[in-house]
């Protein structure tokens, strides 16, 4: 599988991954979404640099 490939699948899963949670769960409340989806980007963004070099 092309690097490409893999990082579009792995943006449309975090972009999946943030929409889930808003809607789920903080559908009303701004700082709540806000940090929560801090960190999932940043669980994301750690994900991805400590597995990037596994290729």
């Amino acid at each position: 599988m092309s690097t490409r490939v893999i990082g579009a699948s792995y943006a449309l899963a975090l972009m999946v991954v943030v929409v889930a949670v808003d809607i789920l769960f903080f559908s009303h409340r701004f700082w709540e979404r806000l940090a929560a989806n801090i960190g999932i980007v940043l669980v994301f963004g750690a994900f991805y640099f400590r597995f990037r070099n596994s290729r």
